[in-house]
């Protein structure tokens, strides 16, 4: 048996679940309000035989390990250890590069090493204390500085290197941890970070991955980050989340600014539910990590040109994430570090509450500069926001964002809405309908009564899935079958995409009837007659083309092809 079907047996997902909600039994399940989203009325259900949860007002749903991972923002092999820790299941050896873990844990001690290294230059010499003073000018408590592990990098070639040569690590290792860079002699190297106010960045665990160095010798750049390394990527990090994370779960919303300082500002000054984006552009990774905690943004950039921009670039990604996005732009071209400064803790919280919604923010944006009375001006601008919107994953929400443009630019709803193509598919709240009845049905059948798969693949026939929206879970099913595996709702996650998942998991909770072979094959007719009579529409559009373009003899094979899928589905 894997090793993850011994940790779903001994688990327990009502009492995983209920370190995030109080549960209460109803019938065969056990309900609740949902951890993942703010509800009055309990739609969250756990079903401990079938070891599942579905919530039926967002939408989310899964087995023990969707849970944990997205509750304690965890990958599958480390959802998999913390199960594993907490019901004493002992892991196998993994098969992992051995020299990959160990050149990662030789770069987490020297990180450690540097660390401790960067925060005595602050504290006890010459050089440090010049940059302490710089710190505490810009109302930077001792607590804070202690708290997030601020140093200083001495204004010298050597210094980090002379350190770690006295504890014989080799200067390649350095190099590969970022701390160091060759000269141009063979064998010559020199510290990265030099005359720098020095900021760990941190993993969500609180291991120090990178660093990040503010000058205070009038160096350029005027911060400097680690580059990427076995460790670090940039991009896939949001400064201070270790620190914050339970402060943006409790708030609901998460603050982002650009850079520590702004950080460390907000952080002493209470505003705790806050991270910063390291100082470079909001990325998609960035936001989708921000998201698992808290489902609205509100970003704080600085108040100038490139802030507004950089807002901007920003928005976009949240709303396609599906996050509720606001904008706070700060008034004199201020950082939220010089605004706390001059105005302090109560004022900016009193802006935060008047935050802009992120797409009037982006129309204002667009229309900055445009001549609005120029329809094919104004077009554009059009055209622009209704790009964005499209993106949005969630239909209803889709819907409330076109009717906000509509009041917002004075455009006919209707018309918005005619623009609009393509949508994507829909999440959350109307995921339940994402599969047709005969799709639900026979999925319930394949995993409640895997015995009957036989009776159902005997009759199956290439082509049975195809274009339907449970296609990868019932192909995934049917390779199980013919390949003598078994299968279960978690091995799908790699293959299927969230709303199959998330209906499947809603599915699989429903009370069904006892199941018999003859309504499997009913089910399995009634799919086979959706895709026939969806390759009947594909062959009209061809045929049609093709009389129009003259191609006779393209046209007389589309319709022998069309008379053969009319017999077919006669014959069902």
């Amino acid at each position: 048996m894997e090793i993850n079907e011994q940790i779903r047996q001994v688990s327990s997902i009502v009492e995983i679940a209920s370190q995030y909600t109080t549960l209460k039994r109803r019938g065969r399940k056990h309900v609740g309000l949902c951890p993942f989203h703010s509800e009055k009325t309990p739609s969250f259900t756990v079903d401990e035989e079938k070891q599942l949860f579905h919530c039926f007002g967002c939408g989310v749903g899964g087995d023990v390990f969707s849970l944990v991972m997205e509750k304690e923002n965890l990958d599958f092999p480390e959802a998999l250890k913390y199960l594993a820790e907490k019901y004493h299941v002992p892991l196998p050896q993994q098969r992992v590069n051995p020299q990959v873990l160990k050149l990662e844990e030789k770069i987490f001690k020297v990180n450690e090493l540097a660390i401790g290294f960067f925060r005595k230059n602050l504290f006890s010499t010459e050089e440090g204390m010049a940059a302490l003073e710089y710190l505490k000018k810009r109302k930077l408590s001792e607590d804070t500085i202690q708290a997030l592990k601020i140093g200083y990098a001495m204004n010298a070639w050597g210094s980090l290197l002379s350190f770690f040569q006295a504890k014989n690590v080799p200067a390649t290792l350095l190099e590969k941890a970022g701390l160091v860079l060759p000269g141009k002699k063979k064998d010559e190297y020199y510290d990265r970070f030099r005359g720098r106010i020095v900021f760990p960045i941190f993993s969500l665990t609180g291991k120090g991955v990178a660093f990040g160095g503010r000058t205070v010798i009038d160096a350029e750049p005027k911060y400097l980050n680690s580059p990427d390394t076995p460790l670090y990527s940039k991009g896939k990090l949001l400064y201070g989340l270790n620190l914050s994370k339970d402060a943006i779960r409790d708030a609901g919303e998460v603050l982002l600014v650009e850079g520590y300082t702004d950080y460390a500002a907000l952080y002493q000054a209470g505003i705790t539910n806050v991270v910063a984006s390291l100082g470079t552009a909001l990325t998609p990774h960035q936001v989708s990590q921000a998201a698992r905690f808290a489902p609205r943004m509100i970003i704080s950039y600085d108040g100038d040109a490139a802030g507004r921009n950089a807002c901007a670039r920003a928005i976009p990604l949240c709303l396609e994430k599906g996050m509720n996005v606001q904008a706070l732009i700060l008034p004199e071209d201020l950082d939220p570090d010089g605004f706390l400064r001059k105005y302090g803790r109560d004022r900016f919280l009193g802006l935060m509450k008047k935050s802009l919604p992120g797409l009037k923010f982006l129309i204002d944006m667009y229309s900055r500069g445009v001549k609005m009375n120029v329809p094919e001006e104004k077009a554009k601008v059009v055209r622009a926001v209704i790009k964005e919107i499209e993106k949005v994953p969630d239909s209803v929400a889709r819907g409330e964002y076109v009717k906000q443009t509509s009041e917002f630019l004075s455009v006919d709803e209707e018309l918005l809405r005619t623009i609009i193509e393509n949508r994507p598919p829909e999440k959350g709240a109307e995921a339940g309908d994402f599969l047709s009845p005969a799709e639900k049905r026979l999925l319930q059948i394949l995993f409640e009564n895997k015995d009957m798969a036989a009776f159902v693949f005997e009759e199956f026939q290439e082509g049975d899935f195809r274009g339907l929206k449970s296609e990868p879970v019932l192909t995934f099913i049917q390779e199980s079958f013919r390949d003598g595996r078994e299968w279960s709702f978690h091995d799908l996650k790699e293959s299927v995409k969230a709303p199959v998942l998330d209906s499947l998991s809603r599915a699989l909770q429903e009370r069904t009837r006892q199941a018999s072979v003859e309504e499997a094959r009913d089910c399995l007719r009634a799919l086979r007659k959706v895709v026939f009579q969806n390759r009947l529409k594909e062959l009209q559009a061809e045929i049609a083309r093709s009389e129009k373009q003259g191609e006779k003899e393209k046209l007389l094979g589309l319709l022998y092809q069309k008379q053969d899928i009319t017999k077919q589905i006669l014959a069902l």
